[in-house]
């Protein structure tokens, strides 16, 4: 089992940078892609973006690509979402999320532990 938690959002302004960071418990983490969700009041859970087991493979969506990075460091068990040119679009609750799969998937269902998210709040 793998335990999630996020941390690292706040309350920026437009046009500003955030990184997100997602803590996994356990000696597994390596054995987990690696996604990143959101969802605004109202909304669905979205995915934002994903990264392989080992980091080697990236997938964003459309709407952050350019501007979203996710990373990982296996050895310090964290996987992060560096945010820059933050719209006010962005604002939601971020949540990381982890799959057995080897290079994770767009779909809520593919990912098997969450973590509690966290508040991103953008304004102009």
């Amino acid at each position: 089992q793998v335990q999630l938690a996020e941390s690292g959002g706040g309350l920026v302004q437009a046009g500003d940078s955030l990184r997100l960071s997602c803590a996994a418990s356990g000696r597994t983490f390596s054995s987990y892609a690696m996604g990143w969700f959101r969802q605004a009041p109202g909304n669905e859970r979205d995915f934002v973006a994903r990264i392989s087991r080992s980091g080697g493979s990236t997938y964003y969506a459309d709407s952050v690509k350019g501007r979203f990075t996710i990373s990982r460091d296996n050895a310090k068990n964290t996987v992060y979402l560096q945010m820059n040119s933050l719209k006010l679009g962005d604002t939601a609750v971020y949540y990381c999320a982890a799959s057995t799969t080897i290079y994770g998937t767009n779909s809520v269902q593919g990912y098997k532990y969450w973590g509690q998210g966290t508040q991103v709040t953008v304004s102009s």
